[in-house]
């Protein structure tokens, strides 16, 4: 199958307005399915269903009817399997929260149990954290921010209980390798396996079997659905040890509504006409992640080629002939030029970017010795010819 990315860009109305969106790491463009599925949710949430009581065999018909949120109900029902389809995992491990920042919070009160004796391994380039009184950390490649898996093989002890970690950097783009580093964590201990994959999504498959993890967190803004996070264990064998009292379920029905076709549209990137929801999301996504790699190996290369110009994590000496396997997302500055500069000279070329975030991963790369740095991030709707813009303009400026 081919990946079509003209036929892709008309899944996204939005981009007819005439503006070049590389902001897809910050607000990614919503597919028109999503909007239209939200819509819906709205209207639905609040919908009844009327259910005749058991009345016996004499049928008492002065009883009135029980009533269910059956609208709402539904919702939560399908945005989980959504979820446990997009992470090879059932809808009853799946939690849902109104966003990343709550579901990190009550995981750090869940996870309590576990942890209470023993330590939590977690990466230095993480911008989440959980908590605990004994935490030992991961170190990132400062040349090229990837989180070598070999540390792993000298950090996890037999008192190590949880390893934390994202699949990419947010910023940088640098792809760890989470399943080498599950397996190095497996030789050593028991412990569980957190891997944040939200930078990942839609890039590649991020089902637990793929990435050998115990937990899989996603931040569904992430593939364009609206505002709600995701939490999949492999399965639910794992709750008795955990302080499941600290999930709540308050995230509103109207915006889950979204996230069912938020799925379906990464299943739907290459067009398929057979096969389960899984199977078609298998082979869409790779065949988007063979685009996308390009993508970023063409974004990375053009950037590059402009000497005044430094990208974080692929200009350098230290990340001078690095392997490391990336998503099109990049940060770069321009000595003596401030970022918000940049971003003002882009936006009036009608190019959407954003300026980069505090981070410790860039913070540690020397952001705070720069002007500030402007952060680009590319979808599947993104072409080639978006990077020639950018690269145009950018050349006024350095």
């Amino acid at each position: 199958m081919v990946f079509d990315v003209a036929r892709v860009r008309g899944l996204y109305t939005s981009l007819g307005d005439g503006w070049t969106y590389l902001s897809a790491h910050a607000q990614p463009q919503i597919p028109e399915r999503v909007s239209s599925a939200v819509a819906r949710g709205f209207r639905q949430a609040p919908v009844v269903e009327y259910v005749e009581p058991n009345t016996g065999n004499h049928g008492n018909h002065s009883v009135a009817p029980e009533m269910g949120r059956l609208g709402a109900e539904s919702q939560m029902k399908a945005a989980r399997q959504a979820v446990a389809d997009l992470t090879g995992t059932t809808a009853n491990a799946v939690i849902l929260a109104p966003s990343i920042d709550v579901l990190y919070q009550r995981l750090d009160t869940a996870l309590r149990p576990v942890l209470r004796r023993g330590q939590l391994l977690a990466s230095r380039a993480d911008t989440h954290q959980l908590t605990n009184d004994d935490i030992a950390y991961a170190e990132p490649d400062l040349g090229t921010g990837e989180v070598p898996a070999w540390q792993y093989t000298n950090l996890v002890t037999g008192d190590t209980r949880l390893v934390t970690l994202s699949a990419v950097h947010p910023q940088v783009g640098t792809v760890n390798d989470v399943s080498q580093i599950s397996e190095n964590v497996r030789e050593h201990s028991r412990a569980w396996v957190l891997v944040d994959a939200t930078a990942l999504a839609g890039f590649s498959p991020i089902t637990i079997d793929d990435l050998g993890v115990d937990m899989v967190i996603v931040d569904c803004t992430a593939i364009g659905a609206p505002q709600v996070a995701a939490l999949a264990f492999r399965d639910t064998s794992m709750f008795p040890r955990i302080d499941m009292a600290a999930f709540l379920e308050d995230v509103a029905p109207g915006l889950v509504a979204g996230l069912p076709a938020a799925v379906d549209h990464l299943a739907g990137l290459v067009e398929q006409d057979h096969g389960s929801r899984r199977q078609r999301l298998e082979t869409s996504l790779f065949e988007a992640g063979l685009y996308l790699r390009r993508m970023a190996d063409y974004l990375a290369d053009s950037l590059s080629s402009m000497t005044r110009l430094h990208v974080f994590g692929v200009t350098g000496e230290i990340a001078y002939g690095s392997t490391a396997t990336r998503i099109p997302r990049v940060t770069f500055c321009i000595p003596g030029v401030p970022a918000s500069t940049i971003r003002r000279r882009l936006i009036d070329n009608r190019l959407v970017t954003t300026v980069a975030k505090p981070d410790p991963l860039l913070s540690a790369m020397g952001l705070e010795d720069t002007d500030g740095a402007i952060t680009v991030g590319l979808g599947p709707y993104n072409t080639t010819h978006d990077v020639d813009q950018l690269i145009r303009v950018l050349a006024s400026l350095a």
